[in-house]
Protein backbone atom coordinates (compact mmCIF):
# COMPACT_ATOMS: atom_id res chain seq x y z
CA UNK A 1 0.00 0.00 0.00
CA UNK A 2 0.95 3.63 -0.34
CA UNK A 3 1.11 6.53 1.81
CA UNK A 4 2.27 10.18 2.09
CA UNK A 5 5.78 9.72 2.97
CA UNK A 6 4.82 12.77 6.11
CA UNK A 7 1.90 10.54 7.48
CA UNK A 8 4.59 7.72 7.56
CA UNK A 9 6.80 9.57 9.86
CA UNK A 10 4.22 10.64 11.98
CA UNK A 11 3.93 7.07 12.74
CA UNK A 12 7.38 7.36 14.79
CA UNK A 13 6.04 9.41 17.14
CA UNK A 14 2.91 7.29 17.32
CA UNK A 15 5.40 4.25 18.31
CA UNK A 16 7.41 6.19 20.47
CA UNK A 17 4.21 7.10 22.58
CA UNK A 18 3.41 2.89 22.11
CA UNK A 19 6.94 2.24 23.52
CA UNK A 20 6.91 4.75 26.25
CA UNK A 21 3.41 3.40 27.28
CA UNK A 22 4.72 -0.18 27.73
CA UNK A 23 7.54 1.36 29.94
CA UNK A 24 4.70 3.22 32.28
CA UNK A 25 2.40 0.19 32.62
CA UNK A 26 5.53 -1.67 33.53
CA UNK A 27 6.55 0.43 35.56
CA UNK A 28 3.25 0.49 36.98
CA UNK A 29 2.73 -3.29 37.45
CA UNK A 30 6.72 -3.33 38.88
CA UNK A 31 6.49 -0.45 41.50
CA UNK A 32 8.42 -1.42 45.02
CA UNK A 33 5.83 -0.48 46.72
CA UNK A 34 3.95 -4.00 45.40
CA UNK A 35 6.37 -6.16 46.80
CA UNK A 36 6.89 -4.25 50.13
CA UNK A 37 3.21 -4.46 50.78
CA UNK A 38 2.50 -7.54 49.98
CA UNK A 39 5.70 -8.92 52.43
CA UNK A 40 3.86 -6.58 55.26
CA UNK A 41 0.29 -8.35 54.52
CA UNK A 42 2.39 -11.85 54.91
CA UNK A 43 3.60 -10.53 58.14
CA UNK A 44 0.06 -9.06 59.29
CA UNK A 45 -1.41 -12.34 58.73
CA UNK A 46 0.92 -14.05 60.81
CA UNK A 47 1.18 -11.55 63.56
CA UNK A 48 -3.01 -11.59 63.26
CA UNK A 49 -3.21 -15.09 64.03
CA UNK A 50 -0.34 -14.33 67.06
CA UNK A 51 -2.91 -11.17 68.10
CA UNK A 52 -6.27 -13.42 68.38
CA UNK A 53 -4.59 -16.15 70.23
CA UNK A 54 -3.08 -13.42 72.54
CA UNK A 55 -6.19 -11.76 72.98
CA UNK A 56 -8.19 -15.24 73.85
CA UNK A 57 -5.75 -16.15 76.06
CA UNK A 58 -6.47 -12.79 78.38
CA UNK A 59 -10.17 -13.50 77.57
CA UNK A 60 -9.99 -17.34 78.92
CA UNK A 61 -7.48 -15.87 82.43
CA UNK A 62 -9.95 -13.34 83.22
CA UNK A 63 -13.00 -16.04 83.20
CA UNK A 64 -10.34 -17.75 85.44
CA UNK A 65 -9.80 -14.84 87.73
CA UNK A 66 -13.73 -13.96 87.93
CA UNK A 67 -14.15 -17.70 88.68
CA UNK A 68 -11.69 -18.18 91.56
CA UNK A 69 -12.95 -14.90 93.33
CA UNK A 70 -16.36 -16.09 92.85
CA UNK A 71 -15.21 -19.67 94.44
CA UNK A 72 -13.43 -17.13 96.80
CA UNK A 73 -16.67 -15.41 98.23
CA UNK A 74 -19.01 -18.20 99.31
CA UNK A 75 -15.47 -19.59 101.89
CA UNK A 76 -15.54 -16.13 103.10
CA UNK A 77 -18.86 -15.44 103.99
CA UNK A 78 -18.85 -18.86 105.53
CA UNK A 79 -15.84 -18.27 107.41
CA UNK A 80 -17.05 -14.98 108.53
CA UNK A 81 -20.61 -16.27 109.91
CA UNK A 82 -18.48 -19.59 111.74
CA UNK A 83 -15.73 -16.72 113.29
CA UNK A 84 -19.03 -14.47 114.35
CA UNK A 85 -20.29 -17.57 116.28
CA UNK A 86 -17.26 -18.51 117.89
CA UNK A 87 -16.41 -14.72 119.34
CA UNK A 88 -20.14 -14.45 120.41
CA UNK A 89 -19.52 -17.23 122.94
CA UNK A 90 -23.23 -18.39 121.77
CA UNK A 91 -21.75 -22.16 121.90
CA UNK A 92 -21.22 -23.80 124.94
CA UNK A 93 -21.46 -27.44 123.80
CA UNK A 94 -17.86 -28.70 123.97
CA UNK A 95 -18.43 -31.25 121.21
CA UNK A 96 -20.45 -28.43 118.61
CA UNK A 97 -17.42 -25.92 119.72
CA UNK A 98 -15.00 -28.54 119.01
CA UNK A 99 -16.52 -28.63 115.85
CA UNK A 100 -17.01 -25.51 114.69
CA UNK A 101 -13.34 -24.41 115.53
CA UNK A 102 -12.47 -27.66 113.15
CA UNK A 103 -14.80 -26.32 110.39
CA UNK A 104 -13.02 -22.93 110.97
CA UNK A 105 -9.75 -23.99 110.48
CA UNK A 106 -10.55 -25.96 107.55
CA UNK A 107 -12.07 -22.72 105.80
CA UNK A 108 -9.10 -21.34 106.95
CA UNK A 109 -6.93 -23.52 104.42
CA UNK A 110 -9.11 -23.49 101.84
CA UNK A 111 -9.33 -19.78 101.30
CA UNK A 112 -5.39 -20.03 101.58
CA UNK A 113 -5.52 -22.70 99.04
CA UNK A 114 -7.98 -20.60 96.61
CA UNK A 115 -6.43 -17.47 97.02
CA UNK A 116 -2.83 -19.01 95.94
CA UNK A 117 -4.49 -20.35 93.12
CA UNK A 118 -6.15 -17.12 92.37
CA UNK A 119 -2.94 -15.34 93.30
CA UNK A 120 -1.89 -17.51 90.16
CA UNK A 121 -3.77 -17.11 87.78
CA UNK A 122 -3.56 -13.35 88.33
CA UNK A 123 0.04 -13.34 86.95
CA UNK A 124 -0.23 -15.35 84.41
CA UNK A 125 -3.11 -12.73 83.47
CA UNK A 126 -0.09 -9.71 84.12
CA UNK A 127 1.78 -11.91 81.62
CA UNK A 128 -0.69 -12.37 78.98
CA UNK A 129 -2.21 -9.10 79.01
CA UNK A 130 1.74 -7.23 78.78
CA UNK A 131 1.92 -10.07 75.64
CA UNK A 132 -1.12 -8.62 73.86
CA UNK A 133 -0.62 -5.39 74.80
CA UNK A 134 2.74 -6.08 72.94
CA UNK A 135 0.99 -7.49 70.41
CA UNK A 136 -1.38 -4.69 69.66
CA UNK A 137 1.50 -2.20 69.12
CA UNK A 138 3.02 -4.28 66.67
CA UNK A 139 -0.32 -4.40 65.08
CA UNK A 140 -0.77 -0.50 65.41
CA UNK A 141 3.18 0.10 63.64
CA UNK A 142 3.30 -2.57 60.82
CA UNK A 143 -0.26 -1.10 59.89
CA UNK A 144 0.66 2.32 59.92
CA UNK A 145 3.58 1.07 57.68
CA UNK A 146 1.11 -0.95 55.40
CA UNK A 147 -0.98 2.61 55.31
CA UNK A 148 2.08 4.48 54.50
CA UNK A 149 2.92 2.09 52.00
CA UNK A 150 0.04 1.83 50.13
CA UNK A 151 -0.79 6.06 50.39
CA UNK A 152 2.77 6.03 48.59
CA UNK A 153 1.73 3.39 46.05
CA UNK A 154 -1.50 4.77 45.12
CA UNK A 155 0.24 8.48 44.41
CA UNK A 156 2.74 7.01 42.23
CA UNK A 157 -0.05 4.72 40.70
CA UNK A 158 -2.24 8.06 40.16
CA UNK A 159 1.00 10.20 38.42
CA UNK A 160 1.93 7.20 36.06
CA UNK A 161 -1.90 6.72 35.05
CA UNK A 162 -1.85 10.22 34.26
CA UNK A 163 0.72 9.76 32.46
CA UNK A 164 -0.58 6.99 30.30
CA UNK A 165 -4.10 8.51 29.83
CA UNK A 166 -1.99 11.87 28.23
CA UNK A 167 -0.02 9.40 25.91
CA UNK A 168 -3.00 7.80 24.30
CA UNK A 169 -4.79 11.02 24.13
CA UNK A 170 -2.00 12.24 22.17
CA UNK A 171 -2.17 8.78 20.46
CA UNK A 172 -5.24 9.24 19.60
CA UNK A 173 -4.81 12.89 18.07
CA UNK A 174 -1.86 12.08 15.97
CA UNK A 175 -3.41 8.58 14.61
CA UNK A 176 -7.00 10.94 13.46
CA UNK A 177 -5.34 12.75 11.20
CA UNK A 178 -3.54 9.81 9.52
CA UNK A 179 -5.02 7.28 6.39
CA UNK A 180 -7.01 4.64 7.83
CA UNK A 181 -5.73 2.29 5.77
CA UNK A 182 -2.07 3.45 7.32
CA UNK A 183 -3.75 2.99 10.85
CA UNK A 184 -4.75 -0.23 10.37
CA UNK A 185 -1.23 -1.24 8.97
CA UNK A 186 0.32 0.03 12.11
CA UNK A 187 -2.05 -1.17 14.41
CA UNK A 188 -1.11 -5.05 13.00
CA UNK A 189 1.79 -4.44 13.36
CA UNK A 190 1.38 -2.48 17.09
CA UNK A 191 -0.33 -5.51 17.94
CA UNK A 192 2.08 -8.19 16.76
CA UNK A 193 5.38 -6.60 18.65
CA UNK A 194 3.35 -5.60 21.65
CA UNK A 195 5.26 -2.19 21.69
CA UNK A 196 5.85 0.18 18.94
CA UNK A 197 4.17 -0.59 15.26
CA UNK A 198 6.80 1.76 13.42
CA UNK A 199 10.66 1.85 13.95
CA UNK A 200 13.50 3.91 11.76
CA UNK A 201 15.31 2.02 8.94
CA UNK A 202 19.24 3.32 9.98
CA UNK A 203 22.57 2.17 8.27
CA UNK A 204 20.67 -0.77 6.72
CA UNK A 205 19.29 -1.60 10.44
CA UNK A 206 15.66 -1.77 12.02
CA UNK A 207 15.79 0.02 15.01
CA UNK A 208 12.98 -1.96 16.44
CA UNK A 209 14.35 -5.09 16.55
CA UNK A 210 17.84 -4.07 16.23
CA UNK A 211 18.54 -6.49 13.29
CA UNK A 212 19.96 -5.41 10.06
CA UNK A 213 18.07 -6.08 6.66
CA UNK A 214 18.83 -9.01 4.41
CA UNK A 215 20.28 -7.44 1.07
CA UNK A 216 17.33 -9.00 -0.80
CA UNK A 217 14.98 -6.75 1.43
CA UNK A 218 17.44 -3.48 1.19
CA UNK A 219 17.47 -3.66 -2.68
CA UNK A 220 13.34 -3.62 -2.56
CA UNK A 221 13.38 -1.35 -0.39
CA UNK A 222 15.67 0.98 -2.09
CA UNK A 223 14.02 0.71 -5.51
CA UNK A 224 10.71 1.32 -3.80
CA UNK A 225 8.75 4.86 -4.39
CA UNK A 226 8.81 7.25 -1.28
CA UNK A 227 5.03 6.97 -0.89
CA UNK A 228 5.25 2.81 -0.81
CA UNK A 229 5.14 1.97 2.73
CA UNK A 230 7.16 -0.88 3.56
CA UNK A 231 7.99 -3.10 6.69
CA UNK A 232 10.70 -5.10 8.50
CA UNK A 233 10.65 -9.19 7.34
CA UNK A 234 11.67 -9.69 11.24
CA UNK A 235 9.50 -8.04 13.43
CA UNK A 236 6.94 -6.54 10.76
CA UNK A 237 7.45 -3.20 12.11
CA UNK A 238 6.35 -0.50 9.55
CA UNK A 239 9.89 1.04 8.51
CA UNK A 240 10.13 4.48 7.68
CA UNK A 241 13.19 5.49 5.53
CA UNK A 242 15.25 8.91 5.54
CA UNK A 243 18.35 10.20 4.61
CA UNK A 244 20.48 7.80 7.18
CA UNK A 245 18.62 4.62 6.40
CA UNK A 246 21.83 3.29 4.24
CA UNK A 247 19.80 2.41 1.40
Amino acid sequence: MKADPVAQRRLLDVSELDVRTNQLQHQRSTLPEHAQIAALMGERKILLEQYVEAETRVADLTRDQERAEADLEPVRARLARDQQKLDSGAITDRKALTGLQSEVEHLHRRISDLEDAELEVMGLLEEATTDFAGHQQRRRELEDRIRALMAARDEKLGGLDQEIARAAEHRATILGKLPEPLVKVYEKAHQHTGAGGAAALTQRRCMGCRLELDPGDLRAIAVASPDEVVRCEECGRVLIRSAESGL
